[in-house]
């Protein structure tokens, strides 16, 4: 080995000679500060879960949550679906300006799902959420044969969905969805409206004259009384305190072979809820098909199909008399709903479902299809969407439903 590379040549000795004092007393010892350890710093608590806030910091939390984020929250916890069913939550999202008048669309598929189509009016453009909620499984059975012609109706937050044989309550801002009891009569194209806190159903069986009225406390139906026509295809409407009971064919006779149908497409029927007593407002003028109602306040708007056009009116009725009605209250004119052309003729079938917008707005979802036998050359629409401004007296076009919505049922609700 090389001496360079050896542990003993003569230059490490040197080295090492010349790090060592020759004199050991000389020799300066250096002390090595060695840090003295420290106990590690006390670690801070871990925050706490918003779940032990109380009650009313929670809900301020839970009110500022976008709606879009709302329908999986009642699932988190009890308590969650507690709060967010409660009225201080409804209460406190008002306050917050986070509620708006919506247009609610709802219609149920076969394959066990209720599309949901929300118009919100957050501004001077309307916004347009779809969004799809499965069925309780309560009512998995039901194809969308049972809800083809169901009538939305609201109740507070809640939406009725009636249908024949079926009813689904859903909450409009969480989109919690559940069954409750059915009407005791099967029905179809039938009346429904909601008079303080109880719905009633008139119409739409050619068996009975029967109206319901729905408990939604006790989740039950009960006979109060029978309709002086029993009607179908009828349209339902509630306006100060008064069940209207408008269009449709009156069907009279027992029995199969003896049932006949007469008429009465522009006449109307209204029951004072708190007397118990019907009366019989004048019948819309010109003779036209009532296809549309709706109550915004104490006044009934009606669409009307005058075959090759559609007409709207008010009827005012909030201090009608009993006995036939007449001289009771009257019928205004207002702006015809603005149609596109061939959409409305003889050919064509009309149906109109609509809904109050708060206090100011009449929406009216419009479908138009062919008779059968006839083409309906280009003049077929489904989900057209308009908008009426009472107080200036005015139809706008709003965003239409998109596709696998028709016979949808609409409701207007605050989301």
């Amino acid at each position: 080995m090389p001496a360079a590379e050896s542990c003993h040549s003569r230059s490490l000795s040197w080295l090492v000679k010349s790090c060592i004092p020759a004199d050991p007393a000389r020799h300066i010892s250096v002390p090595v500060l060695c840090p003295t350890p420290q106990p590690p710093p006390p670690s801070s608590p871990p925050a706490p879960p918003i779940s032990t806030l109380p009650d009313d910091l929670l809900l301020e939390c839970l009110a500022r949550v976008p709606r879009a984020s709302l329908p999986p929250l009642p699932a988190v916890s009890r308590r969650f679906a507690t709060l967010l069913a409660s009225d201080a939550f409804l209460h406190l999202r008002r306050a917050h300006a986070h509620l708006r008048p919506s247009l609610l669309a709802l219609s149920v598929s076969d394959n066990g799902c209720v599309p949901q189509a929300l118009l919100r009016f957050e501004s001077s453009v309307p916004v347009l959420e779809v969004a799809p909620l499965p069925l309780p499984p309560t009512l998995l059975h039901c194809g969308g044969s049972v809800f083809a012609h169901a009538r939305a109706v609201v109740l507070g937050r809640d939406v009725f969905l009636i249908g024949r044989g079926a009813t689904l309550r859903v909450d409009a801002l969480t989109g919690a969805a559940r069954a409750c009891a059915p009407t005791l009569f099967p029905r179809k194209k039938f009346a429904a409206a909601a008079v303080g806190d109880r719905i009633y159903v008139a119409g739409g069986s050619a068996r009975t004259a029967a109206v319901e009225e729905y408990d939604p406390e006790v989740d039950a139906w009960r006979v109060v009384g029978e309709a002086p026509r029993r009607r179908y295809g009828c349209a339902g409407a509630s306006a100060g305190g008064v069940f209207y009971v408008a269009g449709g064919v009156a069907v009279s006779g027992e029995g199969a072979r003896a049932l006949e149908a007469h008429v009465c497409a522009g006449s109307v029927d209204a029951l004072h809820v708190a007397s118990g007593t019907w009366a019989r407002p004048r019948a819309l003028p010109g003779g036209g098909c009532v296809v549309g109602a709706c109550g915004v306040g104490d006044h009934l708007y009606v669409v009307a199909s005058h075959a090759v056009e559609l007409s709207f009116w008010r009827w005012s009725g909030a201090t009608g008399r009993g006995g036939d009605g007449r001289g009771w209250g009257g019928w205004v004119a207002l702006e015809a709903p603005p149609m596109p052309r061939g959409s409305v003729g003889l050919s064509m079938a009309v149906r109109v479902a609509m809904a109050g917008l708060g206090t100011n707005r009449v929406a009216a979802v419009v479908s138009a299809a062919a008779v059968r036998g006839h083409n309906a050359g280009g003049g077929a629409l489904e989900g057209m969407v308009l908008v009426y401004d009472i107080a200036g007296g005015k139809w706008s076009r709003a965003p239409d439903l998109p596709p696998g919505f028709r016979r949808a049922a609409c409701a207007g609700v605050e989301c």
